[in-house]
């Protein structure tokens, strides 16, 4: 819904506004497209009851990434019920504010090209039963016949550059060459789409001077030398920050690379006592800091409404965990290239690999089979738990355009804003679900890792990690660059496969299609071995439990879905091609023996974009002693 217009022209669901549709992203409607709003925009006016979104952890983590610190709740989207029983009611005019965008506009019929404040265009949305069917019309079009007004749709060329800055492309300055028209003031334009398969083929004309020039003249190596320079304009919040230093690039209104979300996610799960101190405060953080000593403690806890949060813990609890998040460093400026996103991961693994199960609450649900790990599979796994009922929240932090924020160096590519001014809150949304956790042996891994440290197809994995970061990241750091930085290790890439092969096999029985399930890699060594897999659905449309998905952990169930996914692991239709794959230079690709026919899932359900995978390292394909597992259970 728009400022301008206070008319609903759509909907999407709440976890879409994470991955797909969020702030700062163009989102296609039926006969036009539309930009989200920053939060500065949002408004919860008229909602009588809402609640944010409870998750410490959570918060926490968005608070030490977006600093300075001061995001103070996790909100849902605005919505009100209602909207069924009387379309043009309240509930009509709670929504996710969006703007027309690109704003310049072509007519279908005669390809006049003019932007919407220039009158040339009218807008209709008079059915509230049917936003879908708002849509820009050319009313004084010359070539229009008696019946419906002629459909204006959008300009479907946009600029973009690297630091999230989106402008209209400047379509009366590329047709006359950065200089003005001759013979009109503002002078009518036409866009010709002739069509092809070589590229763009798009003609913009001066109707009033007759100056002609194809788009085709902006693409490719050489067309960014005949862009305008960056105007760091952000549409989403009406802002200019002034000429960019970053390249433009034209996209094509739609284009997969003019947004991707950065976001963090947490499972619901309960704390013990320590671990939820220290997360509280690293959420008061930045109070917590002020306080030089004990006797300013005491004064504070006396005096201060907001230390009532820490009132289960005795002073020196509290003040033994303000020093070591102090001698921690994890309140200081981030800086780029050195630091990752938080960790949200290490609690999730000390719930999952405990040998007692927490009690049972709303959100949380585990269930461990009394006889344990089936016989059959004592060498494949050490634990294997049903995770009955899980909560997974979801919070967005920003966004970028033109590449894709990086996982472990979020500060490698710039995040754009989602407001004007520094946010007290952030889009969050909540999904519910059931899953299978399954703890590898320790041993088992660390012999393996040992028998492949020295090969030549793990070090072909670390030259390619190192060409990926090369490619990518090592003209953004300044100062020393260290390729292997973030390296996820051999441990990784097995744990990985295996998700990968069950998750498709899982796909197939469970009730849940592949893009429902999500995976989580739990991989660590030296100090701190981690092992661990947990396949879970966490999809709007799952509140509560199917039980399709818990049920495969039964133990008759387990060994036959196990020996199902390594057998098919041994054979995929595009071999030999897919066996023998290493990511050789040049090839700019992190990913061995796997393809879209044994491995890869959608990008839904992949922690990490179906990057390091290789079937060799989980079952015998070439050498055998690659092989997690040497035999099928």
């Amino acid at each position: 819904m728009s400022a301008r217009y206070r008319r609903r022209v759509g909907a999407v669901r709440p976890s879409h506004i994470m991955y797909t549709t969020g702030v700062g992203s163009l989102v296609d409607l039926p006969n036009f497209s539309v930009l989200v709003r920053g939060l500065d925009d949002w408004s919860y006016q008229g909602i009588p009851e809402w609640e944010p979104i409870a998750e410490p952890r959570l918060l926490a983590a968005v608070r030490s990434l977006l600093h300075p610190a001061n995001v103070k709740e996790l909100r849902p989207a605005p919505w009100l019920e209602g909207l069924d029983r009387d379309p043009g009611g309240p509930a009509s005019r709670v929504g996710m504010p969006v703007v027309p965008f690109p704003s310049w506009l072509r007519c279908t019929v005669c390809g006049e090209l003019a932007p919407i404040d220039s009158r040339v265009f009218g807008f209709e949305n008079d059915n509230p039963r049917r936003p879908h069917d708002a849509r820009f019309f050319h009313d004084s079009c010359p070539r229009k016949r008696t019946g419906r007004k002629p459909l204006a749709v959008a300009a479907r060329f946009v600029l973009a550059c690297a630091k999230g800055h989106l402008d209209d492309f400047p379509y009366a300055a590329f047709v006359h060459k950065g200089a003005e028209c001759g013979k009109a003031s503002h002078p009518k334009l036409r866009m010709d789409d002739r069509g092809g398969n070589l590229g763009a083929n798009v003609e913009i004309r001066c109707v009033a001077c007759g100056a002609r020039r194809n788009m085709r003249e902006v693409f490719g190596r050489w067309g960014a030398a005949k862009l305008p320079r960056c105007r760091g304009r952000h549409p989403h919040l009406n802002t200019y920050e002034g000429t960019c230093d970053r390249e433009l690039k034209v996209l094509v209104v739609g284009a997969s690379n003019q947004w991707f979300a950065q976001t963090l996610s947490a499972l619901a799960v309960p704390r013990t006592d320590a671990s939820e101190l220290q997360a509280r405060v690293e959420q008061y953080w930045d109070r917590l800091a002020q306080i030089g000593g004990r006797d300013v403690l005491l004064f504070a806890r006396n005096n201060l409404a907001w230390m009532q949060d820490f009132a289960k813990w005795t002073d020196d609890e509290l003040w033994a965990a303000i020093e070591r998040h102090r001698a921690s460093g994890e309140h200081a400026e981030p800086t780029a290239g050195t630091r990752g996103n938080p960790d949200l991961r290490t609690a999730e693994w000390e719930i999952f690999s405990s040998p007692r199960l927490p009690e049972v609450t709303d959100d949380f649900a585990l269930r461990r089979d009394p006889d344990g790990v089936p016989a059959e599979l004592k060498d494949y796994f050490a634990d294997v738990i049903q995770a009955e009922r899980l909560r997974e929240v979801r919070a967005s932090v920003g966004f970028t355009r033109l590449d894709a924020p990086d996982l472990e160096d979020p500060s490698l590519v710039t995040r754009a804003p989602l407001s004007r001014d520094l946010p007290t809150w952030v889009p969050a949304s909540e999904v519910r679900g059931e899953g299978i956790f399954l703890r590898l042996p320790e041993q088992l891994l660390a012999d393996w890792e040992r028998r492949v440290e020295k090969s030549e197809v793990l070090a072909e994995h670390r030259e390619a990690y190192a060409r990926f970061r090369r490619n990518r990241y090592s003209d953004r750091i300044s100062g020393p660059f260290d390729p292997m930085r973030h390296w996820p290790g051999a441990r990784y890439i097995a744990l990985h496969t295996l998700s990968h092969l069950l998750i498709r096999t899982i796909a197939l029985e469970c009730g849940y299609n592949s893009a429902s399930l999500s995976e989580r890699i739990y991989s660590g060594t030296g100090d701190d071995p981690r092992a661990g897999i947990l396949i879970y659905t966490a999809v709007p449309d799952a509140e509560g439990t199917l039980g399709g998905l818990v049920s495969l952990a039964e133990p008759d169930q387990l060994v036959r879905l196990t020996r199902r996914a390594l057998n098919e692991a041994r054979h995929c239709s595009s071999d030999p091609l897919c066996a023998e794959r290493l990511p050789q230079d040049p090839a700019d690709f992190l990913h061995g023996a796997a393809c879209h026919i044994c491995l890869f899932v959608s990008e839904t359900t992949c922690e990490r974009g179906n990057r390091f995978l290789d079937r060799r390292f989980v079952v015998p394909i070439d050498d055998p002693a690659l092989a997690l597992y040497q035999d099928v259970p």
